[in-house]
């Protein structure tokens, strides 16, 4: 792989909401293949702490159902609307696959927790990459019930565990082009 191909598989990796996918199916080994990927990131004392849980076939629709109930049965009453509790439960229907991503946090207390996030981010943009590679749609999102503790009990996560969103997976005929808002000048410090 050249350079330019990494360069390019960089710049134009997108996100692609989950209604712009077109509803076709990804191999199960093909989403292998992009976590394989994502076991490749940056680890401080090899803890590895990224784990994903994949819901593919019939169990896209049973998370998306499940995501929806803690939704209405958590969500405070003032805060509550049907039009999320809607697009939580149609959230995969176009999609492939649906994959939580979530930090499992390690014995070794010498590791900060900021490291620990860092490396399960670096191991999503892995299978981001791979996605956009392979030319799989992808979208990482936090929306719903993803940060509530009634998600950790659903996916059998400790209280020091976290997670750090929900990957839909899919094919799309979508297209759009990137953007930067803040010039890169701005966001960078040189020093001599």
């Amino acid at each position: 792989m050249s350079a330019e191909y990494l360069a390019s598989v960089i710049s134009n990796r997108r996100t692609i909401k989950p209604q712009q996918m077109n509803g076709r199916k990804i191999d199960d080994a093909d989403v292998q293949k992009l976590l394989e990927l994502a076991d490749w990131a940056p680890t401080h004392g090899h803890t590895e702490p990224w784990r994903f849980f994949v819901f593919s076939g019939d169990a896209v629709k049973q998370f998306c159902a499940d995501h929806a109930n803690m939704y209405r049965m958590f969500t405070p009453e003032e805060k509550y609307l049907l039009a999320s509790e809607e697009k939580l439960f149609q959230q995969g229907d176009l999609a492939s696959h649906m994959i939580v991503a979530a930090m499992k946090r390690g014995a070794n207390p010498k590791i900060p927790v900021q490291e620990e996030m860092a490396s399960v981010a670096a191991s999503v943009q892995n299978f981001l990459l791979g996605a956009q590679a392979a030319g799989i749609a992808a979208y990482w999102g936090s929306g719903g019930m993803t940060y509530h503790p009634a998600m950790k009990e659903y996916l059998q996560l400790g209280e020091d565990d976290h997670i750090l969103g929900i990957i839909c997976l899919g094919y799309s005929d979508f297209q759009k082009a990137g953007t930067r808002i803040v010039p890169l000048s701005e966001k960078v410090r040189w020093y001599h």
